[in-house]
């Protein structure tokens, strides 16, 4: 991939940014594009390693290792380095939903796995995914896709984050009608209100959107399920539920002056002034305004630098960050080896920017807040501190306080970045969703279904607090779950069948007696990623798609040429391999309706193989409440 000695020949090129003094003064993007040929040379350095880790998107030692959602980028890297633009931009979308959001907002755990990192500086990839999608939109290559044919299903999804808007756009693109739900004013979730405008620009969050809702998908917004609509309503009207409101209840601090004005969550400053920015301008007044205060943030994370940029462009008289957590060292420690994500120091775009203003970082490592003290007029007006040491005891990590280095620091403003824990109770109450110990949504492992059946649960509401990579990972995978549901499950009145083994049996059966050339089955890689010791049955897969094409008894437009190992949509090929067959019925994807599709183009009758299936599910004895046929009604169009 790229050039085989451009790792050699070209040095990285980090991502650049408008300068700090300038930003500040503004909530314009702080991207910067570079020039064509300086980001082909860029993509030049992907080296083609023999195993590149960056698209593995393993946890490894707690940590994410290389993509979550498994993006090809040495495929899209030795794209760019040959000019070829838009097929890089095929590249990226056939796995990542919004590169626009990830190539913005990412920390880039794939850079930290870059083979090249090992021992130099990791290739650009975040720069380059930036750069590929705003060239697809730039030339108009991104454009509404609208489902050719409908399954008739309905699908609820609670939230409008990147697990709930990628979650939509897979339903969306397997035929259901998919209706969002979001109970702020705007869609988007954290994406909108969460993450500050110079880092995401509202308008790439709004553009993204748009082209959903050309696609078909519907929006509906202040309104929040639990309080203008029952969970029970939801149910009644929707085939399934969703359930992707991101890990909401922000974590508080328990310390004496806790209740004095002046402290608040960062999620509700940061959320209210790009509210403010966005309807008024902050004409109105009514966001929370560090302007001349000395702001202390305590959270040392991405929402704490997001609070610095934003009191910074307030116009702050003093910004200063806690992370209870020792400083980072500078390189990697002996006991955090390449690929584990690198636990070293960064230097984000806030915290370049306090620098630029006030001369220093405004970072205070192993630092510890004891209480807030008020004036009085019951307003905050300092923040008192202790200095703290990291122990381990009996195998746990506790903090002691450090004697002698108590300090007070002067503060009009407290703002509280500490994470969240976990989803709204009250709204999984009413939809019959039970918790795990961790108070998020709980599933099985690996899995998406809640113990409510017909409601699933993605992203941060399903996993805790994480980043939006894995939020789009979530949404993905909750579909694609979800989508299988509809096709091997039985309803009945008495809720879901769960043993479900022969009912995909005898979808393999009906299909291959309808006609014996046709099988709808796997993606073979798909298939590694899903069930990575099913290897053989991957390696089998591909060999029929190379069987198919020497004895052409499939199409040849049916195979991607670019790719042997992807088949169109549908993951149609020949085999007459009987092992297969469970793991065809148990893993096929959601767009049967594409089996229909491509069936007549091999000379199979649509509605004579839609007739047999039915027939064949009436022969059953299929009674009231079932929908076996109905579950096939998207092959008779």
């Amino acid at each position: 991939m790229g050039k085989p000695t451009g790792f050699l020949e070209y040095d990285r090129e980090p991502p650049h940014l408008r300068l700090p003094v300038e930003r500040v003064q503004d909530y314009a993007e702080i991207h910067l594009e570079l020039p064509d040929d300086r980001l082909r040379k860029q993509a030049a350095r992907c080296m083609n390693c023999g195993i590149p880790f960056c698209h593995t998107g393993e946890v490894i030692n707690g940590m994410v290792s290389g993509c979550p959602i498994n993006n090809l980028i040495p495929e899209w890297n030795h794209l760019v380095y040959q000019g070829l633009w838009r097929e890089a931009y095929n590249r990226l979308r056939k796995t990542n939903n919004f590169p626009e959001f990830t190539g913005r907002v990412c920390p880039a755990p794939c850079e930290g796995s870059c083979t090249l990192a090992i021992n130099s500086d990791a290739v650009t990839i975040k720069k380059l995914e930036y750069a590929i999608i705003e060239r697809a939109w730039q030339e108009g290559w991104v454009v509404p896709e609208p489902p050719s044919v409908r399954t008739g299903k309905r699908v609820a999804v609670i939230g409008s984050g990147p697990a709930g808007l990628s979650c939509a756009a897979q339903l969306n693109q397997a035929g259901h009608w998919v209706t969002v739900y979001e109970r702020a004013d705007r869609i988007g979730g954290l994406l909108m209100y969460g993450i500050p405008s110079m880092k995401l620009d509202k308008y790439v969050v709004q553009r993204r959107v748009n082209l959903l809702a050309d696609e078909g998908i519907s929006f509906i917004t202040n309104t929040a399920i639990g309080r203008d609509i029952s969970g029970e309503q939801l149910r009644g009207e929707f085939d399934a539920v969703v359930l992707a409101t991101g890990a909401t209840r922000p974590r508080d601090l328990t310390v004496e002056g806790r209740e004095l004005q002046g402290v608040h969550f960062a999620v509700d400053f940061l959320g209210r002034d790009t509210a403010s920015q966005l309807s008024w301008g902050h004409a109105d007044g009514t966001y929370i305004s560090a302007e001349a205060k000395g702001v202390v943030i305590i959270g040392g994370g991405d929402t704490g630098n997001d609070c610095v940029g934003t009191s910074l462009r307030h116009g702050c008289n003093s910004v200063t960050q806690f992370e209870i957590l020792p400083r980072p060292p500078a390189a990697r420690a002996s006991d955090n080896p390449w690929p584990e994500w690198a636990k070293v120091e960064r230097t984000d775009y806030g915290q370049e920017e306090a620098v630029a203003i006030f001369g220093r970082d405004p970072r205070e490592y192993a630092i510890s807040t004891k209480r807030i003290i008020g004036d009085e007029n019951g307003h905050v007006k300092e923040v008192h501190t202790v200095r703290v040491a990291l122990l381990r005891e009996n195998g746990r990590v506790v903090f002691k306080d450090l004697p002698g280095s108590e300090q007070v620091w002067p503060a009009q403003l407290v703002l509280l970045a500490m994470g969240f824990i976990g989803p709204e109770q009250a709204l999984l109450g009413q939809l019959g969703v039970e918790p795990d110990a961790r108070s998020n949504v709980r599933t099985e492992r690996g899995r998406y279904v809640t113990s409510m059946p017909g409601v699933f649960a993605a992203g941060d509401a399903r996993r805790g607090q994480s980043l939006v990579v894995w939020a789009i990972n979530e949404g993905r995978a909750a579909a694609r779950e979800l989508g299988v549901a509809d096709v091997i499950f039985l309803r009945h009145p008495d809720g879901l069948l769960e043993n479900t083994l022969e009912l995909r049996r005898e979808l393999a059966s009906l299909i291959r007696h309808a006609h014996p050339q046709i099988v709808i089955t796997i993606d073979p890689w798909r298939h590694y990623q899903l069930h990575p010791d099913h290897r053989a049955a991957g390696q089998g897969a591909l060999d029929a798609i190379y069987a198919a094409r020497e004895w052409n008894i499939f199409p040849e437009q049916l195979v991607d040429n670019e790719d042997p190992w992807r088949v169109s949509e549908a993951y149609l090929f020949w085999t007459d391999n009987p092992d297969y067959w469970e793991d065809i019925a148990c893993c096929m994807d959601t767009r049967l309706s594409a089996l229909a599709h491509h069936a007549s183009q091999v000379g199979v009758d649509n509605t004579q193989l839609a007739e047999r299936i039915r027939q064949r599910a009436r022969e059953a004895g299929e009674k009231p409440g079932y929908t076996f046929a109905e579950a096939f009604k998207r092959l008779a169009f």
